[in-house]
């Protein structure tokens, strides 16, 4: 029979790739993480590790656990989970994966709005890219998170609550900037300021490029949205972001692309996963607020 506990500490080896940093992730001494994996091979009859002088890496056997030991694991929490939450919906937690745009400009909002009528609930909100928060929401990390849902993973379950448009982002004195539109073909011949891979409009950017066979010139990767609106700001370069971005700064424009380019962007979770009851009420309560 499997132990759950050893099977976390089997996790917590493999993604601190050793067993002293698993035992500071998961504050127990480094001999009882050790002793824990060593009584699972034994009970297997398999060696799950190869394990080298100053490092560590997973069998063919191990990585055929890993798959399983993951989903057990987070089923187990689910079960944990739902059991605590029969009594209702008297406390719990919100973890939610937003990419930066959304949760410097649309977000807020919500979240105190939420956060009112439900005091007794933790909002736990991780900023970062969309790829990221798949993986994150594969794996267990977060409970729900903000995808482009153009084509969303088979594994989650999307809704979408909000659908914006892409926008070519100029300061005021620039000449595109006195256009109603601007062409691909005007965009990519300006040095742009970009996200990083992983961020749904860098994504867009590169398919967009790819597509009409443009080589972009990037001068600037940044996660930054200040750092993005102050070189376009500066002059330095053009970007695009959601209208929504620039609705503090009077010294910047948006305008809509020639052949206009619109984000569906949905709220996600699991689909094998249990979704707790603070975790959909939160749900509701986003849609709800998109159809207002």
């Amino acid at each position: 029979m499997l132990d759950i506990k050893a099977l976390r500490y089997f996790l917590a080896v493999v993604d601190a790739n050793g067993f002293t940093a698993a035992a500071r992730k998961l504050h127990v001494a480094q001999p009882a993480v050790s002793m824990a994996v060593r009584k699972l091979e034994q009970s297997l009859e398999l060696n799950l590790f190869h394990r080298r002088e100053r490092s560590i890496e997973l069998t063919d056997e191990g990585r055929v656990l890993l798959q399983h030991a993951r989903r057990i694991v987070q089923a187990t929490a689910d079960a944990e989970l739902e059991m605590r939450e029969i009594h209702g919906l008297k406390r719990g937690e919100v973890r939610i994966g937003v990419p930066s745009m959304l949760g410097s400009y649309y977000f807020p909002p919500i979240l105190m709005a939420f956060r009112h009528r439900y005091p007794n609930l933790q909002l736990t909100v991780i900023e970062s890219g969309t790829r990221k928060i798949q993986q994150m929401l594969s794996e267990g990390e977060i409970d729900m998170g903000v995808i482009v849902s153009d084509r969303p993973p088979e594994e989650l379950e999307s809704h979408v609550f909000l659908r914006e448009q892409m926008m070519a982002i100029l300061p005021v004195e620039h000449s595109l900037a006195q256009q109603e539109h601007v062409t691909y073909e005007q965009f990519f011949h300006e040095d742009l300021v970009v996200f990083k891979e992983g961020y749904f409009h860098r994504e867009v950017l590169d398919r967009l490029a790819k597509e009409y066979n443009y080589d972009p010139k990037i001068g600037f990767e940044t996660n930054l949205l200040p750092l993005i609106k102050q070189i376009v700001r500066q002059g330095f370069s053009i970007s695009t972001l959601l209208e929504m971005a620039i609705s503090d700064a009077s010294d910047l424009v948006a305008r809509p692309f020639e052949q206009q380019v619109w984000l569906d962007l949905s709220i996600a979770w699991r689909k094998e996963g249990y979704l707790s009851r603070a975790n959909r009420a939160f749900v509701d309560f986003l849609l709800d607020q998109a159809h207002t």
